[in-house]
């Protein structure tokens, strides 16, 4: 599989239509937010397992010769979220992963498209106006677009656990059943509110008239979301985390994402000299997956809501402290892992514009098909990020009013010393910073072409859907030897499909000083590169 080439501009999405609609922006004039905001809309429509209008985003922008930037659109909980609430309906131990109980953090992702769109006109000039970039999306959810293997297989899979969830069925499933891969979905009353926002704009999502029949809807079904939850919110323009490495800097999210574990784990492996290992040799593995460990142990010691921080996450990546967690590592024996956060549905996607305007985009609903409820007149699937929140009042993450839930999700960029830049991210939960990692030091550290580094076989270490088994998971293509030496260091080895869509969807591009950009997508997906 050959990696992708351009001049002008690229995109990359796990659906090809969301990097061709960004590729048609880019065509017109656009510049990359404004393709970003086409493809976050299309794939909302033709990737439903995966995210939804009714879940969260974050952005990191950039453009050459200004500050990094980046949009924070996740929503915080409901005012009505406490511990009483659940406790009222029953609910004392944990919050459920579906129905309307889990619906409790307000969905922020169309504040960050306003978001963005406001930073597109400011500052790079951005004219298309919101009815062009949402026309596609518009369009595929009035016609319908063929149904991916992804979307129907794993509509099979949680078929049982979702069927009876609130507007469900009528909405994902055929006669009861998974739709077929190929056979067309429409999704109309979707379409009807995409014309709504781009008719009204963003902010009608959360203080107009479409505000007021979400509040409606959620309200009725039995959410604690109300709709002065919705006018409270606001995206927030932030400052991303840095890390200097010894290549440049990368940038990733702040919390609550777990953007700092993200560039933990490189920053570690940066401490360790990581090319003195073979690319994807038992010691290479090893090694990203120790660093792994390191990171994970302080996301859940430290990261939530920035607001209930009791350290600053950006002082995890000074040297000094990158180097104390480095010497734990034991090149000759694996620690032992408990339990991570888990598994989780979302999407990545990156643009850069012939200008060198660079994008890294991730948005998510949490579990696939978030709640599952669907709202009856909107057609919005709503998300279940809240079913992070613990009702134990001892815990890191614990449930308070208008608090904001931990996310998995963050993406990625790198500004390379020698004049590259690269956006990179993926979906998966536990899997992010580790399938990161695998596509930053395959590319970065050892020079390989973007499609290479993301098409080897990946790792996991940690739970996949449905299971409860924290073991390092393998793609059966790692050579046996591999498997059985990390197995002598003492991981608990697990292997998987060839290419399986377990260890995420990743994708990545490189823009070169000269303008040459480069790209790879994962066939783990049912993505694309686009380019011209």
């Amino acid at each position: 599989m050959q990696q992708k080439w351009g001049i002008r501009g690229m995109a990359v999405a796990p659906h090809s239509l969301a990097s061709e609609s960004a590729l048609a922006v880019l065509r017109e004039g656009g510049n990359a937010l404004e393709a970003m905001v086409a493809a976050a809309a299309t794939i909302a429509v033709v990737y439903p397992h995966m995210n939804s209008i009714g879940g969260d985003s974050f952005w990191v922008v950039h453009s050459p010769g200004k500050a990094m930037g980046g949009i924070d659109a996740c929503g915080a909980a409901a005012g009505l979220a406490t511990k009483n609430w659940y406790a009222e309906r029953g609910i004392t131990k944990a919050i459920p992963f579906r129905g309307a109980v889990a619906a409790n953090t307000v969905a922020g992702t169309i504040s960050g498209w306003g978001a963005a769109q406001q930073l597109s006109k400011q500052g790079l000039g951005g004219t298309l106006p919101l009815s062009r970039l949402l026309a596609d999306a518009i369009h595929y959810a009035e016609e319908g677009v063929p149904v991916t293997n992804s979307q129907s297989s794993l509509t099979t899979k949680k078929r049982s656990e979702l069927i009876n969830i609130p507007g469900f069925a009528e909405t994902f499933l055929v006669d009861g059943k998974a739709p077929l891969t190929g056979s067309i979905f429409k999704q109309e009353r979707l379409a009807k509110t995409l014309r709504q926002i781009s008719r009204n704009g963003t902010e009608d999502y959360y203080r107009g008239d479409l505000a007021d029949l979400l509040a409606k809807e959620l309200t009725e079904i039995g959410s604690p979301l109300r709709l002065g939850d919705l006018h409270r919110h606001q995206a927030k323009l932030i400052d991303p985390l840095e890390l200097k490495h010894s290549l440049g800097n990368v940038y990733n999210m702040t919390p609550p994402t777990q953007g700092v574990v993200s560039l933990m784990i490189i920053g570690i492996l940066d401490q360790l000299n990581l090319k003195r290992f073979k690319v994807d040799s038992a010691e290479y593995v090893h090694h990203c997956v120790e660093a792994t460990k390191q990171a994970f142990k302080v996301r859940d010691q430290f990261v939530t809501d920035p607001a209930y921080m009791t350290r600053n996450a950006q002082s995890f990546l000074s040297p000094a402290f990158l180097k104390k967690l480095a010497k734990n590592i034991d090149p000759e024996k694996a620690l032992p892992w408990g339990q991570g956060k888990g598994p989780a549905d979302t999407i990545w996607m990156g643009v850069i514009d012939g200008n060198g305007n660079c994008v890294s985009f991730i948005q998510s609903i949490y579990h696939e098909f978030g709640a599952g409820i669907v709202l009856p007149k909107s057609g919005v699937n709503w998300q279940n990020r809240g079913c992070s929140f613990s009702l134990d009042t001892k815990t890191l993450n614990h449930l308070e009013p208008y608090r904001k839930p931990f996310h998995t999700l963050n993406p990625a960029m790198a500004l390379f010393k020698d004049g590259r830049s690269m956006v990179y991210g993926t979906m998966g939960g536990d899997g992010q910073p580790q399938t990161q990692c695998a596509v930053f030091t395959r590319t970065a550290t050892y020079g390989l072409d973007p499609q290479d580094a993301i098409s080897r076989p990946r790792w996991l270490l940690g739970r996949t859907w449905g299971q409860t088994s924290d073991s390092l998971k393998l793609e059966s293509r790692f050579s046996p030897w591999v498997a059985k030496e990390l197995h002598a260091l003492g991981h608990e080895i697990e292997m998987l499909d060839a290419f399986d869509e377990t260890v995420g969807h990743a994708g990545c591009i490189i823009r070169d000083p000269s303008g040459t950009l480069r790209g790879g997508w994962d066939p783990r997906s049912d993505g694309a590169v686009s380019a011209f």
